[in-house]
């Protein structure tokens, strides 16, 4: 449980009860008054409260320590029975508890006294602990299983890592299994012989003749006995001889052994002593603290610093009691600032222990001069790998394999590290040998070469290039530090260029950035192909991180035109098209249409650029023709891994299959979509295609589905603060109007237009629904203005569409019909099948207030059928309304609305006859305007003008657009008299 916040209690009463978990009392006869039978134990003691009020602390242990002997009694301390007076308490003596603290005195409350199975029922000489045995609880429970099973178990681990200590508890929570005794030897000062120490700690005398080895033998071989020995590695040759003599011939004694290198025995089961998980190193530091400061606790603001000081020392107990201890003289967050030099602020450790245990240098230091002249080379040289290592990196594997042994290098599934505790050491060391600038070099040459090495499976397989140097980031971000910093910083400006990919993944794009311009920063007038990669990589990083600035592609591709460097001119090219996207359309179809033709041979040129050309008709609601490009280039991103660009491609390609209806391909592509981006990790791309997970499942109509998809990311938000993810306002806004959360809903889509982009007009309409619905016409009258200008400039079918649509339920019912249905008539020449089913509602809608209710519920029941077939239901609160007419088809529902808008009056012939859509393409061709330029002015194809050009000149009887320009200038002139 976390130790985020705790809270003084108090010298209070602690009860606990069976299975229930520990509570808190003014004094005994309160805890006793609640109690309703056995196994129980009573407490008294100093205790802090967490936030939800559960108590803890070394008084809390012991008290369930205490609960554990009961075996259906009730228990009391000596501190809670002197407040007991006159009741019924037998003495059961002084017994020693598991947590191996000072011995406690034990009452009975009431029944027959009878023995306790405490520590003292088995002969043992554990040493007395003078604190608490903190968390391990894991790992404790672990060793127990392992030691029932082998007779030979090591607990290894660097000094100050808890060895002794958690072998310790685990001999004494399985004391029980012994009962021949479990015997602690300690081998804290070097003895002429192993055995002979053992047999004066068990009390065996030596025969001369035959020696310790074979005395101690003799009198073990029909025992029961757990033999724990303790810091093996001062005399690891001479216990390795006893252990083997003593396992070969006595079946049923176990050795727990601990020491900072293995025994190596054939049978033994090492286990390496991890460090404290962090919470487990907070509530050590607390317990701890308390020795030096009875009143320390955490808060908000303490609890930071203690996080931080617990994470810093890597979770090593001796390092975090050592911290603790300064709280007599600072405050958390000042001992969090020292550990800047940690081995100078760590020096003051507690009495009572051997010397090399007094401070964490000393420990580490201990282990450090056991090691010979060479592999003390290697480990001081291993320093320079931040974050760990590979065999392939090290040139001394023997050595490593003898450093792992000795538990100063940790061995973690095909990788190596050092704790950073002990790589700061091992740093001091190299900088006494006055090694770091040739070291540091040689590290910097070796990810150098990998990095270039690695290069060509960025064309070829991304997710390999990112399986071999995801797992380096930190020895990269070093060794450019270091190239970067050199006089001559081509090394480091190649290393820069070479991992540029590197920055896109896990959303640290601000960091890659920031070392690209210093790379160029340090050659700023050099027009060289290192150069252009380099803003190239600015621009690829860019396209997450600042997608609108255009100054890296753009010197980029002046340079690399220059130098004739074909492939990486294509990539600024696309790179400078997706910085167009957003501003221009027209200007990133032609640029992206130049990327294409320059890419040749580099496939990622290419498909950027076809999904760049893809997006732009997409935008336009020209999916058919979007739909071969994205096709094309998935094809090819999926195949290269190019994870972040593939996985918008899919993630648009559900979009276009939402627009046309098709529920099953829209959740196909965006589930894919999801699964192609996650291993990324970065913001950006995981949290967009998640958005489109999002928005299917809330237009299939589960919204809670839809809000489970988006917690993580709006967790992950409240951290990043605010960043841009297209359609992630929108998303929400829906979310929560279809949850009836209409003010909500109000200030997400609010959030969702990006000025001086096409974004711009984005959530406008669904922003003014909701101002509809929450009564507030005037706002939602002004901010569908605004989205009806900005979708005609931007050329947005889908986008205007629902803008009319909204304008036509604020408006009188003639100006309505317009509106509604030329809205319906953009979705039907776009295919926006999912569009024409809102036409229908707001139609519907229409027919009921012009008193047509027979016909509303005709087109209303016909709807809902096509709804329920497709998987889209209506948002709650519509009405619905029944008819027995049979449900039409939604081709026929559709003919259905737009011969009702015929019968109200409009003309089969003349200027009364046309549609505001028709109107529109006339005064365009009146002004000279060609078919292609009225289409791209009208978002429509040039073969859907024609259409309406022909169905203008039979409306008006004329032939020709000479006959079509006089005749709208004499009705100019007419209308104006």
């Amino acid at each position: 449980m976390s130790e985020t916040n705790l809270v003084p209690a108090g010298t209070v009463t602690i009860l606990c009860a069976g299975d229930e978990p520990p509570a808190v009392f003014a004094t005994p006869a309160a805890a006793l008054a609640t109690l309703t039978g056995g196994p129980a134990a009573l407490h008294t003691g100093d205790v802090l409260l967490r936030e939800d009020g559960t108590p803890t602390g070394p008084a809390v242990r012991r008290c369930r320590h205490l609960r554990d002997l009961a075996e259906g009694r009730t228990l009391v301390s000596a501190r809670a029975a002197a407040e007991l007076p006159g009741r019924a308490l037998h003495d059961l003596g002084v017994h020693r508890l598991p947590d191996l603290t000072a011995p406690e005195r034990i009452f009975q409350l009431g029944g027959r006294p009878g023995p306790l199975r405490s520590l003292d029922t088995t002969p043992n000489n554990l040493p007395v602990q003078l604190t608490g045995f903190v968390g391990r609880g894991i790992e404790a429970a672990e060793l127990e299983r392992r030691l029932a099973g082998g007779q030979l178990v090591t607990l290894a681990g660097t000094g100050g890592s808890g060895k002794t200590r958690l072998a310790a508890q685990v001999a004494a929570a399985g004391a029980g299994r012994w009962p021949d005794g479990v015997w602690w030897v300690e081998l804290d000062v070097e003895p002429a012989d192993v055995a002979e120490l053992v047999a004066a700690t068990l009390g065996v005398p030596v025969e001369p003749h035959v020696g310790a080895v074979r005395s101690v033998v003799t009198h073990l071989r029909d025992r029961r006995v757990l033999l724990c020995l303790d810091n093996c590695e001062q005399v690891l040759d001479g216990v390795a001889d006893f252990a083997v003599e003593l396992l070969r011939s006595c079946p049923e004694v176990a050795v727990l052994a601990t020491s900072r290198e293995p025994l190596g025995l054939p049978g033994e089961t090492v286990w390496r002593v991890p460090p404290l998980a962090v919470e487990e190193a907070v509530a050590l530091f607390v317990e701890r603290a308390g020795a030096v400061r009875p009143l320390f606790t955490l808060d908000t603001s303490s609890a930071a610093a203690v996080r931080s000081v617990c994470t810093r020392l890597d979770g090593i107990p001796l390092a975090v009691e050592l911290a603790a201890a300064w709280l007599g003289t600072l405050a958390p967050h000042q001992i969090d600032a020292g550990l800047d030099d940690r081995f100078a602020l760590l020096t003051r450790g507690p009495r009572g222990v051997p010397a090399r245990q007094q401070t964490l240098a000393a420990s580490i230091a201990w282990s450090h001069d056991q090691l010979d002249d060479s592999d003390r080379a290697v480990f001081r040289r291993l320093s320079v790998f931040v974050g760990g290592f590979t065999l392939d990196a090290v040139s001394g594997p023997a050595a490593l394999a003898r450093l792992v042994d000795k538990s100063l290098v940790l061995a973690e599934n095909g990788r190596y590290r050092m704790l950073e505790t002990i790589r700061e050491y091992a740093a001091a060391r190299l900088a006494e040998a006055g090694e770091t600038d040739a070291v540091r070099d040689r590290h910097l040459d070796h990810f150098l070469a990998l990095a270039e090495a690695a290069e060509p499976d960025l064309d070829r397989d991304k997710d390999a290039w990112r399986a071999r140097l995801e797992p380096e980031r930190d020895n990269l971000r070093a060794a450019l530090e270091w190239g970067l910093a050199q006089e001559d910083p081509t090394r480091g400006r190649r290393l820069a260029a070479a991992v540029a990919w590197l920055w896109n993944l896990r959303g640290r794009g601000h960091e890659g950035l920031a070392y690209l311009k210093r790379a160029v920063a340090r050659r700023p007038d050099e027009r060289s192909t290192l150069q252009a990669r380099l803003l190239t990589g600015m621009g690829l990083v860019a396209d997450t991180t600042a997608p609108f600035d255009l100054e890296a592609a753009r010197l980029g591709l002046e340079i690399a035109t220059e130098l004739g460097e074909a492939s990486l001119r294509a990539r600024c090219l696309s790179l400078t098209a997706l910085g167009h996207l957003y501003t221009d359309f027209d200007a990133a179809w032609e640029v992206a249409l130049e990327a294409e033709k320059a890419a040749g041979t580099d496939g990622f040129a290419r498909d950027s650029a076809l999904m760049l050309r893809g997006i732009v008709l997409h935008a336009r609601d020209r999916h058919g023709e979007a739909e071969p490009l994205f096709a094309e280039a998935a094809e090819g991103l999926l195949r290269r891994g190019d994870r972040g660009l593939a996985s918008t491609v899919l993630s648009v390609q559900s979009a276009s299959a939402l627009a046309a209806a098709d529920l099953p391909r829209a959740r196909e592509l965006a589930e894919h979509a999801v699964e192609v981006a996650a291993p990324l990790g970065d913001f950006h791309r995981v949290n967009t295609t998640l958005c489109r997970l999002a928005l299917v499942h809330c237009l299939a109509g589960d919204v809670d589905a839809g809000f489970r998809v988006m917690a993580p990311f709006l967790r992950l938000l409240e951290t990043a603060g605010d960043v841009f993810v297209p359609g992630m306002a929108g998303v929400m806004g829906e979310l929560h109007r279809r949850h009836g959360e209409l003010e909500e809903a109000e200030r997400w889509f609010a959030r969702e237009a990006v000025p001086g982009t096409y974004l711009a007009s984005q959530g406008l309409a669904e922003r003014a629904a909701v101002l509809r619905e929450l009564g507030r016409t005037g706002e939602a009258a002004a901010v569908l203005a605004t989205a009806v200008e900005q979708t005609r400039r931007w050329s947005l079918p889908s986008a205007l569409a629902d803008a009319l649509d909204q304008q036509g339920y604020l408006a009188e019912p003639e100006q309505a019909a317009e509106l509604h249905h030329e809205a319906l008539t953009l979705r039907l020449e776009h295919g926006l099948r999912l569009g024409v089913l809102d036409s229908l509602d707001a139609l519907t809608t229409l027919l009921a207030r012009t008193g047509r209710e027979a016909d509303a519920a005709r087109v209303s029941v016909s709807a809902t059928r096509v709804r329920a077939e497709l998987g889209f239901p209506r948002r709650p609160g519509g009405v619905e309304r029944t008819t027995e007419d049979e449900p039409m088809s939604l081709d026929d529902v559709v003919a259905f609305v737009r011969r009702t808008r015929g019968a109200r009056g409009r003309p089969s012939s003349g200027w009364g006859s046309l549609t505001p859509t028709e109107l529109a393409v006339v005064e365009l061709a009146a002004e000279g305007s060609t078919n292609p330029e009225i289409g791209a002015k009208l978002f429509m194809s040039r073969g859907t003008v024609k259409t309406h050009l022909a169905h203008v000149y039979a409306k008006l009887g004329i032939a020709n657009r000479t006959e079509l320009a006089a005749a709208h200038g004499s009705r100019v002139v007419r209308t104006s008299k």
